[in-house]
């Protein structure tokens, strides 16, 4: 019995997600996948994909791409939760301002994601 619980307790801790932190992060959203694809050119709403498509960000944020907040330093958060609902209904009228996301912050395996339900507006 002692060796079934140590088990269990070994499979709990490793299954376990990283710990999430509540923190409040100014950035700009971006559509994360053209953004990764070309950094310089990928952060409004129109993007090179090798040409010029305008609405870019919209139309893969309609689709469900996962849509990030780029700080101005650099780093890049995942948006999650219900922020992200809908196929990134509250999120698309967004695309390419400035924005405060407060929310759960956890990084897993490089990848740092934020998950909320609101946003505020702070700059178009």
């Amino acid at each position: 019995m002692r060796k079934f619980f140590a088990g269990l307790a070994a499979v709990a801790c490793v299954a376990a997600p990283a710990f999430a932190a509540t923190e409040t992060v100014k950035g700009q959203i971006v559509d994360q996948m053209c953004y990764m694809h070309d950094m310089t050119n990928n952060k409004g709403m129109d993007h090179k994909m090798p040409a010029d498509t305008a609405g870019c960000a919209a139309a893969c944020a309609k689709k469900g791409a996962p849509m990030a907040l780029l700080t101005s330093d650099g780093k890049l958060y995942t948006i999650a939760g219900d922020l992200a609902a809908n196929t990134n209904a509250k999120i698309i009228p967004h695309i390419s301002h400035t924005v405060e996301i407060t929310g759960d912050v956890a990084t897993n395996g490089g990848k740092t994601t934020i998950t909320s339900d609101s946003l505020k507006m702070i700059s178009r």
